[in-house]
């Protein structure tokens, strides 16, 4: 039972440390112009259900000072975070600033709207909502809606050089050249028979001549045919995919073999018509 006291204790301990709230003490505003003149000094009332309302100028400046401290002893304290929470309800835009508090819970903040700090939301001309943020590891959280305040309206950024090319450009209408019209078949069919006609007329003369051909499976002739059609095949691959200087590198590696072939060839028949006659 003791030992379970004894664990007990801290949490207990620690419980009503933390359920001790924070409150603030002396909250003040004062408003000066930019010749350092007093516009309106006023004291916060956090109990008040209507809040004040301010206004500030281009060169005005708005002065917060408040102590934090204890609920319950008045003590001062030190949260872990302090923010000041600027809220346009209109827009959704918001900003946070943060407060520098001292050991002693002393706190002072400073809107110089000349020019006006970067945490500062987009203003519009409705009021931003102006709230109190207090975070502590040992006390319970705390918010104070303070004030609202209406500040200038903000200036639009300045445009970047490159903003237009993000921005959306008119469509594209693309031109599609018109459909090639193919000629009539009974065209086609007369070129294509103009093209091959020489052919025609030598097999018409290859009956009357009758040449004698030489045996083209021969071993001294077939692979200087095989060769020649390897030359062919190569042009052919040209066409499709091959580079100039690809088909240049084969072409004269191909030429070797061809040249030994054809010597070869030719030196045979001269040899079978040397012996016939």
């Amino acid at each position: 039972m003791r030992g379970f006291l004894w664990t007990l204790f801290p949490l207990l301990a620690a419980a009503g440390v933390y359920a001790n709230a924070l409150t603030l003490e002396s909250p003040k505003i004062t408003i000066t112009g930019s010749d350092a003149t007093q516009l309106r000094t006023e004291s916060l009332l956090l109990k008040q259900k209507d809040k004040p309302v301010l206004s500030l100028g281009p060169t005005d400046v708005l002065k917060l000072t408040f102590q934090i401290v204890e609920k319950d002893g008045g003590k001062g304290v030190q949260p872990h975070q302090t923010f000041l929470r600027f809220y346009d309800e209109v827009s959704g835009e918001e900003g946070i600033q943060p407060v520098r508090v001292t050991a002693g819970g002393k706190a002072k903040f400073e809107l110089n709207m000349a020019p006006p700090p970067l945490s500062l939301p987009p203003t519009t001309i409705n009021p931003l909502k102006v709230t109190l943020l207090l975070g502590s590891f040992v006390h319970s959280p705390a918010k104070y809606q303070l004030f609202d305040l209406y500040v200038p309206e903000s200036q639009p950024p300045p445009q970047h050089p490159d903003e237009v090319a993000f921005h959306l450009r008119p469509e594209i209408q693309h031109t599609f050249r018109p459909e090639q019209k193919i000629p009539a078949k009974a065209w086609s069919g007369f070129f294509a028979a103009f093209v091959f006609w020489p052919w025609l007329v030598l097999f018409g003369f290859w009956g009357e001549l009758s040449p004698r051909v030489p045996n083209l499976l021969s071993p001294y002739i077939f692979p200087f045919i095989a060769t020649l059609a390897a030359f062919e095949g190569l042009l052919i691959r040209y066409w499709i995919d091959l580079k100039l200087g690809q088909v240049l590198l084969y072409g004269a590696i191909l030429a070797i073999p061809t040249a030994f072939t054809g010597k070869q060839a030719l030196a045979r028949i001269a040899q079978r018509r040397l012996g016939r006659k």
